[in-house]
């Protein structure tokens, strides 16, 4: 009789155990050394500030704290898997791996575990149809819808026709950089403009040859698909060049201050895409300052916060967040799954009126996803650089991306992607 009492005191502190309410864990693929450290450390920052605001001013997640745990890839793919393995045992609600070639390589391993993955403008853009990509989410934008902002934009300078002009595009020759030239192709058949590609291998500190081509062919516009010292190192030659900056347009990820500054004032007009806004002009700010650098729990030194790859790992960080509590409210408990976290992400909805409750008001676009529709409707924006007040500044609204060319584009590389693979495409209702 003893023995049973015993059995039973320990079954009823299991069950006690249990029923405290587990941590929803979010890893974080973070690079803070190797060669685009430079560009990881913001981001990481962002990512890991935004969970423990959420920890420190609302006390979890519904009630649920957040526990991240963070593990260095120094942007190398192989560290990404094996960061992947060793870290989706614990718990993992949903990988973002910072990272294309990592992506890539995620998009098989997780969908078989059951683990979402959110590439937040990168990864595989054909990702963005989510009948074939059951557990990859590419929102709010993706690659081939930034080739068609950058377009969108030079199109607005020139009244609609650039018919006869030439675009180069300067790119990391990797998975990620290549992934726009499909679209740019299709895009310059449809508006008549010349299309050049220059690639540069990685990292890209030596680029005199590319430039000097740009010189020998000029260009009209220049877009750049460009990351780390790549980018630091296209803007110094565009400039020694004088190529004129305000006719340079990079992607999101080659649009950050440490890309224009080594450049001094000859970077002043240069012009990047953005799916967010820039600077520290909102609420959630002065929330991140009081509850996490002012009590001393901030990822970093806390010099990083309002810069362009901060805010960036920020918005991620919280549109994990916003997903976790859609998956909470569908399925009517808050300590999730991966699963029920892949519900959440699915049906998850970006208001205004959710950003602004959020203190994030005007942040980013407003955007859905669906069960057929992993990517939301692609809404981009300009920004530019100002060398003089060393800001960048928004000059366009966000608007979308040319589905006509886009989409039919997605379903191919999708379709071809299950063929390859085996895959049946779900049913949306």
């Amino acid at each position: 009789m003893k023995s049973l009492t015993i059995a039973g005191m320990a079954l009823a502190m299991t069950v006690t155990s249990t029923a405290a309410m587990a941590d929803l864990v979010f890893p974080s693929l973070s690079y803070r050394t190797g060669p685009y450290a430079v560009n990881g450390i913001p981001y990481a920052d962002g990512y890991a500030d935004y969970f423990t605001l959420v920890n420190e001013r609302d006390g979890g997640v519904n009630g649920v704290m957040t526990k991240l745990i963070e593990c260095e890839t120094a942007y190398n793919t192989q560290k990404g898997v094996e960061c992947y393995e060793a870290t989706k045992g614990e718990g993992a609600l949903v990988y973002q791996p910072l990272s294309t070639g990592i992506t890539y390589q995620l998009i098989p391993k997780a969908t078989a575990a059951g683990i979402p993955v959110h590439s937040m403008g990168y990864g595989r853009t054909s990702a963005k149809n989510g009948k074939v990509f059951s557990h990859i989410f590419n929102y709010p934008v993706n690659y081939w819808d930034g080739a068609s902002h950058a377009v969108n934009h030079i199109l607005d300078l020139n009244s609609g026709d650039i018919k006869g002009k030439k675009v180069a595009l300067v790119y990391h020759n990797s998975a990620y950089g290549k992934e726009p030239i499909r679209t740019l192709e299709e895009l310059s058949k449809k508006h008549g403009f010349e299309f050049m590609q220059i690639p540069v291998d990685h990292p890209g500190q030596e680029q005199k040859s590319q430039w000097l081509q740009i010189r020998r062919t000029r260009p009209d516009y220049v877009f750049m698909w460009g990351w780390g010292v790549m980018n630091q190192v296209a803007i110094q030659e565009a400039a020694n060049i004088r190529f004129p900056m305000e006719n340079f347009i990079g992607v999101w990820w080659s649009g950050s201050e440490v890309d224009v500054t080594p450049a001094g004032a000859k970077a002043n007009g240069y012009k990047a895409l953005s799916f967010h806004a820039v600077g520290t002009e909102l609420p959630v700010f002065d929330d991140i300052q009081k509850y996490v650098v002012d009590a001393g729990k901030a990822a970093g030194a806390g010099d990083q916060i309002g810069t362009v790859l901060y805010n960036r790992g920020m918005y991620a960080a919280m549109l994990a967040v916003e997903a976790a509590k859609t998956a909470q409210e569908m399925h009517g408990t808050k300590e999730i799954t991966p699963a029920q976290m892949r519900d959440g992400m699915e049906a998850l909805e970006m208001t205004a009126d959710k950003m602004e409750s959020l203190g994030m008001g005007g942040f980013g676009p407003e955007f859905n996803v669906s069960c057929d529709n992993h990517g939301g409707p692609g809404l981009g924006a300009v920004q530019q650089w100002d060398a003089t007040t060393g800001t960048w500044s928004l000059i366009s609204a966000f608007a979308p991306s040319d589905s006509d060319v886009i989409l039919p584009l997605i379903t191919e590389d999708s379709a071809a992607f299950a063929k390859e693979s085996a895959i049946e495409e779900r049913e949306c209702a």
